[in-house]
């Protein structure tokens, strides 16, 4: 659109084209003329006389484009890859730590997903002193990383096994930063309509690399062994983690821009009501009450569709990386160093197709992404269920299962919250961003919980019950079709 002129000015061009016996002025009328049609190009992205600097003007010129600045998405981006990795890098380990202070592997399982218990929990507070703001609850986040680390790190010289539960518990208050990564990559002030999902997807690509470099990382570390009772290896990935965001910390104190604190949204919505073609102006801001009953039944559907499938990744995904160190010690008589490799090869086996997915993002619809993530998944647990009932377990046979698993669900969590925020208004970035972080937490807690006791009540049982979460999703799901439809990117 931005190289059509108005059709009053093509045609004198053309008329003036067209007279050969024209004085000299006529001409440079003509050239001058045929100057503005071809500058009429970016007539719509810059002013003419604008500098070679302002050629991305364009992004700001459309708002569903726009980005915030390359230092903080990088702030966001590879901070969220750290704290996927300092989430993962004790699940190859855990279940051989806590039994070596006197725990079970249930209580391993406990200790990989309590954080986000407590995490949820500091989120009630800050969100409500934030003040929209990302700095303060990140360097929260970032002290409490330290902490944490540093008191797991601990419990083997102290020979507390509860330590590594409180240690655990610190660190979740870090894990606050999950939600406002995810609330930042969808922040209507900063990111245009069609970039939220290409931003999520960037993250999920850390995700994956954290479960992938996570698990490898701690496997490796628990090679060094235990002669040292501060620095071994159970207690070194506690260490080296506290290690690292000391460093990113400072980074991020130096780089980072916050959202200005004055900024505005836009609180119209996408799908407006059938019975208004134009969104109501309101003389001031309504209540949160005033904007839930703003939303139709349909919207309503989507949101507890949406939560329902974040809760559901997260469970499938927690359950697996938490059974994988138990059930492949009995099964294959892997060791802790083992079963990480075994985890982390899923991880980068699906890692180029979600890199893929960061550009097909802004070609296919949402609804379209989490369809495909979710039959992947599907599949991988029915293999594992036919594999189970043939009690044929071999390292190929269980590989295709976690692969299928890991970039299915992985696939499918990137378009929970972006489909949301298209799909509402943009007063509603907060509230959703929140439900969609609960909804993961509650599948974190419970999936960590089910993966290590995943042997204890029966493997077929294990994976008969995440059939059963995906199996109620898809009813969700095909019932929503229609109105799952949102904007592509």
């Amino acid at each position: 659109m931005a190289s059509t002129l108005p059709s009053t000015v093509i045609d004198y061009t053309a008329h003036s084209r067209e007279q050969k016996d024209d004085s000299a002025a006529s001409s440079k009328l003509v050239d001058s003329l045929g100057g503005l049609v071809s500058a009429s190009r970016t007539a719509f992205v810059r002013p003419t006389d604008s500098s070679n600097a302002d050629l991305v003007s364009l992004v700001h010129e459309n708002p569903e484009f726009k980005l915030p600045s390359k230092r903080s998405l990088f702030v966001i981006i590879v901070g969220n890859a750290l704290f996927q990795v300092t989430f993962f890098i004790i699940v190859s380990s855990a279940s051989a730590y806590a039994e070596h202070l006197g725990g079970s592997a249930t209580f391993s399982g406990l200790t990989i997903g309590i954080p986000t218990v407590f995490s949820g929990l500091l989120l009630l507070f800050i969100t409500r002193v934030d003040k929209g703001q990302y700095a303060m609850p990140f360097n929260v986040a970032y002290i409490a990383m330290i902490l944490g680390n540093i008191l797991y790190g601990l419990a083997y010289r102290a020979n507390w096994l509860y330590l590594i539960l409180i240690g655990r518990i610190v660190s979740g208050f870090g894990y606050i930063s999950f939600m406002y990564s995810k609330r930042y990559c969808s922040d209507p002030r900063i990111v245009g309509i069609r970039r939220r999902t290409t931003l999520a997807s960037w993250l999920v690509v850390g995700q994956a690399f954290g479960f992938s470099a996570g698990p490898f990382l701690g496997g490796l570390l628990y090679k060094l062994g235990f002669s040292n009772p501060i620095f071994n290896g159970f207690t070194s990935p506690g260490w080296i983690m506290a290690v690292c965001w000391v460093m990113f910390g400072c980074l991020s104190l130096l780089i980072f821009q916050d959202v200005p604190r004055h900024a505005t949204i836009d609180s119209s919505l996408e799908l407006s009501s059938p019975t208004s073609s134009t969104p109501a102006v309101a003389s001031s801001p309504p209540s949160v009450w005033e904007e839930l009953r703003l939303l139709s039944p349909s919207q309503w559907g989507v949101i507890v569709c949406m939560c329902y499938y974040a809760m559901t990744c997260f469970f499938i995904l927690g359950a697996w990386e938490s059974n994988i160190p138990v059930f492949t010690a009995g099964a294959l008589g892997y060791s802790p160093f083992r079963a990480g490799n075994f985890i982390a090869l899923g991880g980068i086996s699906s890692f180029p197709f979600l890199l893929l997915n960061v550009w097909y993002a802004r070609r296919v619809q949402d609804r379209v992404i989490l369809a495909t993530g979710t039959t992947l998944g599907l599949v991988g647990l029915i293999i594992m269920l036919a594999i189970l009932k043939a009690d044929k377990i071999t390292f190929g046979s269980l590989f295709v299962c976690w692969f299928l698993i890991a970039l299915g669900f992985n696939l499918a969590s990137t378009c929970t919250l972006s489909l949301l925020s298209k799909q509402l208004p943009d007063t509603f970035n907060g509230r959703v961003s929140i439900a969609i972080q609960y909804s993961n937490y509650t599948g974190r807690v419970t999936g960590a919980i089910l993966g290590g006791a995943g042997v204890k009540i029966g493997m077929l049982n294990y994976i008969g019950i995440q059939i059963s979460v995906v199996g109620i999703g898809g009813i969700m799901y095909l019932t929503l079709w229609r109105q799952l439809k949102a904007k592509t990117g």
